[in-house]
């Protein structure tokens, strides 16, 4: 008896020096990239280049909106992750009003995208490529009415950088390959056919090399007309928020809408002149909740990001610091709480501004974050977790209790599957998107995640214009998603969520991802790691990450892999021992996340750390 005792007290002697060397170890790492220093302002994105327009804006004195919009207009010329036909989502905390202010700009369904249209052509979704992929464009028109509402510069002024970048730039390595590979997709297309194949026929390369001169002739000069009407309007005695509405009208109900149409339609796509010209921007109130005080902003459910706050409400029920940094234990509680918070993604998420109305409230009560962590298995994961019931948190009753029963997703038996289909599954999974972040001295924040139109790309006529391809995150049966069913004129429910934290009255975070699907699971890790395992920006950007493939995908197939863990190279074996016995099967990575990029704000030194992830082509410049 006195043996097992001595035992048991040096196993659990044993558990906590390890404990507490995990969490040295998690506080004092060695990062790739240094933290950005900057006390006037910062500037980030997923694109080197597109990070240098951003600060070309704020050398000439704009405001962290004017510098995200030129790093907008940048990436999104720069057509790898994303193009001007895609989305924009933004979170802005504006120092006037001492709140944060969302920015939908989420395109919708053209008229004719029904359900049962696509169900005719034998679909089990909306198509993953080409002009009937393609919801309405949202990036110009976010563009414009963040500038126009928050920003203090002309539309002239920030476009300027990504007109030059239009009349040629040298293409990066990353975006050129992309081309190559698909090639034979963008032969489809005759525009994207003459702006992405220049070498068209030739026998060793058809997409650009690498360092060559990339030019987009229709795109530079779509631009270039939007600076027009705002010139034209100016002149004629407008305000600057007036001459920018005319631009935004140009785009969405005059010339260069009626070439989009024609373009679109020409190569089968639904859209009209009416779809353009209904479609609007909301500038909208994010959702919220706490996490110790600290008040995390999200946009709302056309989007993913109320995942992380359910997630954040559950795991405020757990001492995480008690079970060691990255321990098995702490993976599986990541793991788990993810599982269900998508699982109510995959269920009660669509747009806001369409009937049925989402059980918000009740997905985001405090109580009801505890209930949905009480059925946790500690023992092992559950392969079989559904959505919860969120109404009576709310004070209602659930409508679709019949669909909530028969619920399930399309799961993917890896161990069946080929390695082809895995492969595009998790290709799939982390599809498109970048990221900008912005600060100034002034106070305005900035987090914007946009995407859509990313290689390859439909180009809609002599617009220059690559169109999204977010309809395939639709669905076309309400047993699938009530809430998230493809009709004209609605916002599919997408994978793009920036993130915003106050603490204490002031900015505390500003942080934003790309990856499809990972994005709120990489999201909550890195805050977690500032908030709980204190580590500085650039740590937490760089650290670890894990990813649960057990959610259904939002791209192609809508597919799921229960117990599906992606864990770094680095994990110790004794935690992947104690992984498998909880049932998972393990993806071995180096790099575990989609490139984070966030900023914080020191506020007893006044000044602003930014932070980078250590691969992709993500870049940050501070002053």
């Amino acid at each position: 008896m006195q043996r097992t005792t001595r035992r048991t007290g040096l196993v659990l002697t044993t558990m906590a020096v390890i404990c507490c060397v995990m969490l040295q170890s998690a506080s004092a790492q060695q990062t790739a990239k240094p933290v950005l220093h900057g006390s006037h302002w910062v500037a980030i994105t997923g694109k080197p280049l597109a990070a240098t327009a951003g600060a070309m804006i704020f050398q000439q004195g704009g405001n962290a909106v004017d510098a995200a919009c030129a790093m907008l207009a940048a990436t999104s010329t720069m057509f790898d992750t994303l193009s001007w036909g895609g989305e924009t989502q933004a979170l802005i905390y504006d120092p006037r009003q001492h709140k944060v202010v969302g920015i939908n700009a989420l395109g919708a369904a053209p008229s004719g995208a029904t359900a049962a249209y696509f169900m005719d052509q034998g679909l089990d979704y909306p198509p993953e490529f080409g002009p009937q992929a393609a919801v309405t464009p949202g990036t110009p028109g976010g563009l414009m009415v963040m500038l126009e509402q928050f920003g203090s510069m002309s539309l002239e002024q920030v476009l300027a950088p990504a007109i030059e970048m239009a009349d040629g730039y040298p293409i990066e390595a990353q975006a050129a390959n992309g081309i190559e590979r698909r090639k034979e997709l963008i032969k489809q297309w005759p525009y994207s056919r003459q702006v992405l194949l220049p070498h068209l026929g030739d026998s060793e390369r058809e997409a650009p090399h690498a360092g060559e001169i990339f030019r987009q002739p229709d795109l530079a000069a779509t631009l270039r007309k939007l600076v027009d009407a705002e010139k034209e309007a100016l002149i004629g005695g407008a305000s600057r928020e007036e001459a920018i509405r005319s631009a935004y009208r140009r785009f969405y109900r005059g010339d260069i809408a009626e070439e989009f149409v024609r373009g679109s339609r020409e190569m089968g796509g639904l859209h009209t002149l009416q779809d353009l010209a209904n479609w609007q921007v909301y500038v909208e109130e994010p959702v919220m909740t706490t996490y110790k005080g600290i008040e995390v902003y999200k946009l709302n459910t056309w989007v993913q990001g109320p995942v992380m706050l359910q997630a954040l409400n559950m795991l405020e029920n757990f001492d995480l610091k008690a079970m060691g940094y990255n321990s098995a234990r702490y993976i599986h509680t990541l793991y788990q709480v993810m599982n269900l918070a998508f699982a109510d993604r995959d269920f009660y998420y669509g747009d806001p501004y369409y009937p049925p109305e989402e059980p918000i409230a009740g997905l985001l009560s405090k109580e009801y974050a505890k209930a949905r962590a009480k059925t946790i298995n500690w023992d092992h994961n559950d392969p079989d977790v559904g959505p919860g019931d969120p109404y009576p948190y709310q004070g209602g009753e659930n409508p679709f209790l019949e669909h909530l029963r028969n619920w399930g997703g399309a799961a993917l038996d890896a161990a069946e599957a080929s390695a082809a289909r895995i492969e595009a599954f998790e290709d799939a999974f982390y599809a498109g998107t970048t990221s900008i972040q912005a600060a100034d001295a002034e106070g305005w924040v900035v987090s914007v995640t946009p995407s859509g139109g990313w290689i390859p790309a439909a180009i809609a006529g002599h617009t220059g214009i690559g169109m999204s391809q977010r309809m395939q995150s639709f669905v076309l049966e309400a047993a699938s998603n009530p809430y998230n069913v493809v009709e004209p004129g609605k916002r599919p429910r997408a994978t793009l969520t920036p993130g915003l934290a106050i603490k204490d009255g002031k900015p505390f975070l500003s942080f934003a991802v790309q990856g499809g699907d990972s994005q709120d699971q990489n999201l909550l890790q890195f805050f977690l790691n500032v908030v709980e395992w204190e580590m500085n920006v650039q740590q937490a950007v760089e650290a670890a990450n894990i990813n649960s493939y057990q959610l259904l995908g939002s791209f192609g197939e809508h597919e799921s892999s229960p117990g599906r863990l992606l864990i770094q190279s680095a994990t110790p074996p004794w935690v992947r021992a104690q992984l498998r016995r909880l049932g998972y099967t393990l993806v071995d990575r180096e790099r575990t996340s989609g490139p984070i990029n966030a900023i914080f704000f020191d506020w007893e030194h006044g000044t602003l750390w930014g932070g980078s992830s250590h691969h992709g082509e993500d870049y940050g410049i501070a002053w």
